[in-house]
């Protein structure tokens, strides 16, 4: 029988709790004006604001050879 720190649920959280936590970091430093890149490629990451999105784009973060692509719900933040 595994113990709960080594099950597989518990390895699965934890690096799902570690993934979380680079995003957020790495959206924080965005949002604050620092030139952040993409922890793939190297390129220097860019905001997409709502109203600069084009159809089929969605607001968010993203570097140019598409390696990060975090969509962000820019409508929770919009009544601020």
């Amino acid at each position: 029988m595994t113990t709960a720190s080594t099950s597989p649920f518990a390895v699965l959280n934890q690096t799902t709790a570690t993934s979380f936590n680079e995003q957020k970091n790495l959206i924080k430093r965005v949002f604050k004006g620092k030139p952040v890149q993409c922890p793939s490629c190297k390129q220097t990451l860019k905001v997409i604001l709502p109203e600069q999105a084009k159809v089929e784009q969605a607001a968010g973060i993203y570097c140019a050879k598409g390696c990060t692509d975090i969509e962000l719900d820019m409508e929770a933040v919009a009544g601020l």
